[in-house]
């Protein structure tokens, strides 16, 4: 039976590594995957999936008025990937809710849980709403506890207190950190 699954993790969970790996099982047994990011995001090129460990691979690109159900019910295939999830409207998550239940698609949708200042993504809120099996991958901060949340660095490593919710960016940017770390990173 198919189902909506929702992967999390702070950065340098693995999020991306896991999504293409799940793609590689699938088609390794013969059957077909459909693989999406968004298109705010073009660090590895626009339409690319990558990867800290150098894997990558092409990938459909969805923006806010994407309608996901239409572009996957042309042609089904047997397993929709999301990456950068947390980038996704509310709509489109019900979109994906309804590949599962409408067309018999499993959905494996990756992303952050929260932004730098600790607070739910829409794209995420609604997927832990609404999804079948929520799957926490596991990051480390620099004091040996997992990290749970995305601290944004300036240029000298300080922590950003303010900005736009979306700033695209890798290890320059963003540093995942423990809750405890995070929490003195706006203290001080």
């Amino acid at each position: 039976m198919a189902q909506l699954y929702f992967y999390y993790g702070a950065m340098n969970a693995g999020k991306s590594t896991t999504l293409l790996q799940a793609s590689f099982n699938y088609r390794e047994r013969g059957m077909t995957t459909m693989l999406w990011t968004a298109a705010v995001d073009d660090r590895a090129g626009g339409g690319r999936i990558g990867s800290r460990i150098g894997l990558e691979a092409d990938a459909h690109m969805f923006g806010p008025g994407t309608d996901l159900f239409a572009a996957v019910a042309a042609a089904p295939p047997d397993c929709v990937l999301v990456d950068e999830a947390q980038f996704l409207t509310p709509a489109q998550v019900d979109q994906l809710a309804a590949i599962v239940d409408r067309l018999g698609v499993p959905v494996l949708a990756y992303g952050l849980r929260t932004d730098f200042l600790g607070q739910l993504f829409p794209g995420s809120e609604r997927l832990l709403a609404v999804a079948d099996k929520l799957v926490e991958l596991k990051a480390v901060c620099h004091c040996g506890r997992k990290a749970t949340m995305n601290l944004r660095v300036d240029a000298a490593g300080r922590a950003m207190r303010q900005g736009a919710q979306t700033e695209i960016g890798g290890n320059d940017r963003y540093v995942a950190v423990c809750r405890k770390h995070f929490s003195e990173a706006f203290a001080g």
